[in-house]
């Protein structure tokens, strides 16, 4: 079991955190409803192939989410349609527009850390790893700062009361519990339209006005489009990014010596955040839907069919990774599959590991004595996420 997961009983019931692999890379799940995928070849192929694995599982799912959430999300679609989705949306995180963000990224960080100099102590996620990236995402919208407290209680919401495996399997009470949740996104998405709107009468020099600006093929995007699409981006545009910060301190936290090195050795933060994504990624699954009859790892899967690839288990896959339990700054290369695979690879990568670079240097900078309070450190329950929700950082 690698140590980080020890330290702190990470997400007890989930056996593939712990190395514990099933006899076969392929099974049905009866509690889940679903058919898992646990082998980094098999979690590659369904995550490469959305010919066979479908996207769009959501009218496959135990709930049925109100249609209008879905609208404009490239998650849920396939190609030909998700690429011109993608084309639309990925032309504002191309390698010029991110390089250009980085001295915004300097600025914004030096600012949270400043603002924490005299306090003693602070709170990583509530005081940096959050707002870092979820000011980063909302300058890029256009968004007003005074807004960041309704961006993380959605964020936050979406986290803790709408976990993808109770939403895949159903259970009692879930239904209510996700149209609940839809009711509680409300104000995020009256606020939202609220800023297209304003784009339309008034447009700036930002990515909402871009996306109701930006035509492929003759088509334009709608209001509740644009809507969906920056809710989209400014919810799991920061998530990750949050969950990375956190997860890549506590790594660090629990292997001083390697704390050390990584410190003395600043090349390699870079490969010690990819390995903390490797060992905990902030997303451990996803899921597909069968479009045809299918075999994979020598099993036949009929078509219409949930299955979920676990990349917290295929990145721990021995046939894949050496010591795949060890915490290995130095890992390279690391072809972990946290960020996707094929035509759903995720377009805020290059944002979110230049994010992570600029944040990791800034506290070894800032603390290079950095410890923290391991009693009071928590982690986000669904287990179908792995990230660090609090911890409090202890200051010498």
């Amino acid at each position: 079991m690698s140590k980080v997961i020890e330290r702190w009983n990470i997400h007890p019931n989930s056996p593939w955190l712990r190395g514990n692999r099933p006899a076969n890379t392929i099974e049905y799940v009866e509690q889940l409803g679903s058919w898992c995928a646990y082998g980094f070849a098999e979690v590659e192929q369904i995550l490469g192939d959305h010919e066979n694995f479908s996207a769009a599982t959501a009218a496959y799912a135990a709930v049925q989410v109100d249609p209008k959430f879905q609208e404009g999300d490239i998650s849920q679609m396939d190609p030909p349609e998700q690429t011109k989705y993608r084309k639309l949306i990925g032309h504002a995180f191309s390698p010029r527009v991110i390089t250009s963000l980085e001295p915004r990224i300097h600025k914004i960080t030096d600012e949270l850390l400043d603002a924490v100099r005299d306090k003693g102590s602070f709170e990583l996620v509530a005081d940096f790893a959050y707002p870092l990236p979820v000011r980063v995402i909302a300058d890029l919208l256009g968004l007003d700062s005074k807004d960041f407290d309704l961006f993380k209680g959605a964020a936050f919401d979406i986290i803790e009361n709408m976990a993808g495996l109770d939403f895949v399997a159903g259970g009692d009470g879930i239904e209510d519990q996700i149209h609940a949740a839809e009711a509680r996104l409300k104000p995020l998405l009256d606020y939202m339209l609220d800023q297209v709107l304003q784009r339309r009468k008034h447009p700036r020099e930002d990515l909402l006005t871009y996306l109701l600006q930006a035509e492929q093929d003759g088509d334009r995007l709608t209001d509740n489009e644009v809507v969906n699409i920056a809710n989209i981006l400014l919810i799991t545009g920061h998530i990750t990014s949050t969950m990375m910060v956190g997860n890549t301190m506590a790594c660090l936290d629990t292997e001083r010596d390697k704390l050390v090195r990584v410190r003395e050795d600043r090349s390699l933060v870079p490969t010690a955040i990819e390995e903390a994504l490797r060992l905990l990624p902030p997303a451990a699954t996803l899921s597909r839907v069968t479009v045809k009859d299918v075999e994979i790892g020598g099993v036949t899967i009929p078509a219409g069919q949930m299955i979920l690839p676990w990349v917290s288990a295929a990145n721990r896959d021995p046939l894949k990774f050496e010591r795949p339990q060890e915490f290995d700054p130095a890992r390279n290369p690391n072809p972990h599959i946290v960020f996707g695979h094929g035509v759903h690879y995720c377009l805020g990568t290059r944002l979110a590991r230049l994010e992570g670079k600029i944040a990791i240097n800034a506290l070894l900078d800032r603390y290079p004595d950095f410890a923290i309070d391991a009693d009071k450190t928590s982690f986000f329950p669904s287990e179908d996420m792995v990230g660090v929700r609090a911890m409090p950082v202890i200051l010498k």
